[in-house]
């Protein structure tokens, strides 16, 4: 038994060395052409790009020790990426600092970051040939603390009207007309909250909105001739409303109203017609008195055979 045992043990650990050599010579060698498919395979071309070493908040001022590299496909880097550190913080004037916050590995672009030395402001924020501009709100006209820096809102005006004249029955009410002032204007900051990635929510004061300078004129006149709030538009939506202004109840009675399906009216039946009184009612008589021999008699006469 125990010779049988050790022949066992020793045929075992010569067949498990054939195995190994098998695996490690033969196989390899046995197929010659997906080893050359596999050398010929070119190598992926990566491109160096500047991404954040951590998350940053904010109006972060940014050093090297903010930024790292990272290797990305040549494909896959996004325009305008920066493919050195130096690029970003050796700029004329100081270092940039962050206009958006950023997360662990997030490449660098132009527009998350400010010019060189500038502070974290929203002067930093505004698109060329743009301008900012403030307009007074309150927690309603304000969207309700909904509206958050890059949000994109309509803006309307309500104001009364003084020439009534053209409106019947407004002599001596208030009537108040409303006014589409601008549509898909973009939201810099709600109060002093200028940070695109905040989430706080908060009964707002002011907006600040960016627009064309002929648009803050517009907001300057508009906030002075009544009250102005903010519509929060769905994100992505560009379309823009043709709409005239609109009083109180030329509004209620627009078919333009979103939602809002005219009801037809309920078929009127026709009332029954009155008959007339030579049909329906008995004929008016007048009395006559008749005197025949000394007797006297009343007789009922229909009121036509008497004359005028």
């Amino acid at each position: 038994m125990r010779v049988a045992t050790i022949a066992s043990l020793g045929a075992s650990a010569l067949l498990g060395v054939g195995a190994l050599f098998v695996a490690k010579v033969w196989l390899p060698n046995s197929s010659p052409g997906a080893s050359r498919a596999a050398a010929g395979t070119p190598a992926v071309a990566l491109t160096p790009v500047v991404a954040a070493s951590g998350a940053v908040p904010f109006g972060q001022k940014l050093d090297a020790k903010n930024l790292t590299i990272i290797r990305m496909p040549a494909g896959a880097v996004p325009e305008g990426a920066y493919t050195s550190i130096q690029q970003v913080i050796g700029l004329d004037g100081g270092a940039p600092v962050t206009l958006t916050s950023l997360v662990n590995h997030e490449p660098i672009l132009p527009t998350k970051v400010s010019g060189a030395g500038a502070k974290a402001s929203v002067a930093a924020t505004i698109s060329p040939g743009m301008r900012a501009y403030t307009i007074k709100v309150n927690e309603v006209a304000g969207g309700g603390g909904h509206v958050l820096p890059g949000d994109h809102v309509d803006v309307v005006l309500v104001q009364e009207l003084t020439d009534k004249g053209a409106v019947e029955g407004a002599a001596t009410a208030k009537l108040y007309i409303s006014t589409l002032v601008l549509q898909n204007v973009r939201v810099l900051g709600m109060d002093l909250i200028a940070d695109q990635a905040s989430t706080e929510k908060f009964p707002p004061k002011t907006a600040t909105l960016e627009v064309t300078v002929l648009d803050a004129g517009k907001l300057a006149a508009a906030g002075e001739a009544g009250i102005l709030s903010l519509s929060l538009r769905r994100s992505g939506a560009t379309d823009v409303a043709d709409l005239r202004p609109m009083t109180l109840p030329e509004m209620l009675r627009s078919d333009r109203m979103a939602g809002v399906t005219p009801v037809s009216a309920p078929p009127r039946r026709n009332a029954p017609r009155r008959q007339t009184s030579s049909t329906s009612a008995a004929p008016s008589t007048r009395g006559l008195v008749v005197t025949q021999g000394g007797k006297r008699e009343t007789v009922s006469v229909p009121s036509e055979r008497f004359g005028s």
